[in-house]
């Protein structure tokens, strides 16, 4: 129902996202990609596309930093203000992703993680935002900090993700849910505010890097 409401309110916002997708850079303008879903089952996310084609195959591959030379102009405006994310209401229609959970990890990304993290953090369908989406809003630019960013995603970020999302399979709720979406228009206002450390009661404790 969520989905059906936010698809009939944007979709004019959808409509002329296409139209200069269209018109501008590689003229493609969907991106699909195989991530991991529900229950640990592989499925292909919907993204607007906002990189060069065949990009997974250049540079750092499925990690993307701060003004990575594959990310077409546009599309750098629809990463920054997470519309790129916006298509993903069709996987939410077709059932394969939920609003809120976990978000779905790119399958190099999801082996990454822990076995006890592997088992549980797709018990639910992943989403199209989720305490993970909000902490690591600026995972670029974590990235980008020096050094090589696979090794710095496997040894800074995948572990402290894990453990986030780990605390909303314990956590979930219907209010839970309910912040977490207000949460996710608030860090995109305000992307340096920390406000969920205060309103999530029980977040694993800020790692330095953050």
């Amino acid at each position: 129902m969520l989905a059906l409401i936010a698809l009939l309110i944007l979709s004019p916002i959808l409509a002329v996202c296409m139209i200069v997708l269209i018109l501008t850079g590689e003229h493609e303008v969907f991106y699909f990609q195989k991530r991991m879903g529900y229950k640990n089952r592989p499925f292909f996310i919907w993204k607007f596309a906002t990189m060069l084609k065949n990009s997974e195959k250049m540079g750092p591959g499925t990690i993307t930093v701060r003004k990575d030379p594959r990310v077409l102009p546009f599309g750098r405006f629809l990463r920054k203000t997470k519309m790129n994310e916006l298509p993903q209401i069709f996987n939410v229609l077709l059932g394969t992703m939920s609003v809120v959970g976990a978000r779905p990890l790119v399958i190099s990304g999801f082996e990454q993680y822990s076995d006890e993290i592997k088992a549980k953090v797709y018990a639910t369908p992943p989403g199209i935002t989720g305490i993970g989406s909000i902490v690591f809003r600026d995972e670029e630019h974590i990235l980008s900090q020096g050094g090589n960013p696979q090794e710095i995603y496997n040894t800074k970020i995948a572990p402290y993700k894990g453990a986030l999302e780990l605390w909303y399979q314990k956590n979930i709720s219907f209010w839970v849910d309910i912040k977490i979406i207000i949460l996710t228009f608030w860090v995109i206002i305000f992307p340096k505010s920390e406000l969920h450390y205060k309103w999530l009661k029980g977040l694993p404790q800020k790692p330095e890097y953050l």
